[in-house]
């Protein structure tokens, strides 16, 4: 298969995501990338990146000689990248390319946002981009990353980091929570939660790593939440508190709360505000621009209660989100 030219024609006006793959990259994360950032969104009717694969070398041998990978771009083409995702590699002790290491270098230098998956932190770090920066990784390679890396702020018990213009997420499904993060990021809510009903994945956890560490399976597992989810969702603009939840669910509140960790790593109130939080960002995008009827109808009561959660949330303000993924700017 003829190697693809760097230079190919990119699309007008989008963000351009770029791969780097590297030898004994896994790939499922690649598999994640793709369907995140590389597809035409028939949900949307439109790409939302523009995405391509590169790698040092013409053929690029995958994770314990699966397959090899051809026909992608040479490594330059990470440098008209304005998003590099950087190698993934379940052999962490093995050092990094230089050829890899200078092109995270390069691209960080020149204010690209970088992004690693599950065992991706560790070439971050080998790259010297998270000095003194916060990051997370697989759980089980925690004590090993900060062995090597101790001037990196590794968090081990969330499912990612957003840092700025370093992201960074933790086992492999968590490269799943991030990049729809990352899409909320540049396209907002809605998009977000269009991206990830298409992937039948949940838009939001707030879960942790902590219930996947060496945790024993149950004998059966629990039955689904779908039916309690569905009806919260339907009205989340009316007081819900967790007994109501669990009297729905005819379980106790304290077997609602087990099922909440073990089937979506979050509580039922996190979960509730999450999705409040949510209803309220797809509210703004829609346009509506009184904050007080944003609240109420989102259930989360006061324009002040939503100030005060979308900044710790999200960052922003209600009204820099409203400049940012209103109507207007759309």
């Amino acid at each position: 298969m003829p190697k693809e030219s760097s230079h190919a024609p990119r699309s007008p006006g989008l963000h351009r995501v770029v791969v780097i793959v590297d030898a004994n990259s896994n790939p499922f994360e690649l598999g994640c990338a793709t369907e995140i950032f590389g597809l035409r969104r028939p949900e949307i009717g439109r790409a939302l990146y523009d995405f391509r694969l590169c790698s040092p070398e013409p053929r690029t041998l995958m994770r314990d000689g699966f397959f090899t990978l051809t026909g992608i771009a040479g490594l330059e083409a990470a440098d008209a990248a304005d998003t590099v995702i950087v190698p993934n590699r379940p052999d962490v002790d093995v050092p990094r390319r230089p050829a890899v290491l200078e092109a995270v270098r390069r691209a960080h230098a020149r204010g690209a946002r970088l992004m690693g998956f599950c065992s991706g932190a560790f070439t971050l770090a080998e790259a010297g981009v998270l000095d003194g920066r916060r990051a997370t990784a697989h759980w089980q390679w925690a004590e090993s990353f900060r062995a090597r890396f101790p001037t990196v702020h590794l968090a081990s018990d969330v499912l990612f980091v957003d840092d700025g213009d370093i992201l960074t997420a933790a086992g492999s499904a968590a490269a799943l929570d991030l990049g729809l993060h990352v899409v909320r990021r540049d396209h907002g809510a809605e998009i977000a939660n269009s991206v990830s009903r298409r992937l039948v994945f949940s838009a939001h956890r707030d879960g942790g790593q902590r219930q996947f560490v060496e945790r024993p399976m149950p004998d059966l597992p629990d039955e689904s939440l779908a039916p309690v989810l569905a009806w919260a969702q339907g009205r989340l603009d009316t007081p819900l508190s967790v007994s109501a939840l669990a009297a729905h669910a005819a379980v106790s509140p304290a077997t609602l709360h087990r099922r909440f960790r073990a089937q979506l790593g979050t509580t039922p109130l996190a979960w509730l505000t999450g999705e409040r939080l949510a209803m309220a960002c797809r509210l703004i995008e829609r346009g509506e621009s009184r904050f007080e009827i944003v609240a109420r109808r989102s259930g989360l009561g006061t324009a002040a209660n939503l100030r005060t959660l979308m900044r710790r949330e999200t960052g922003i303000t209600p009204s820099v989100y409203r400049g940012r993924f209103g109507p207007e700017v759309s």
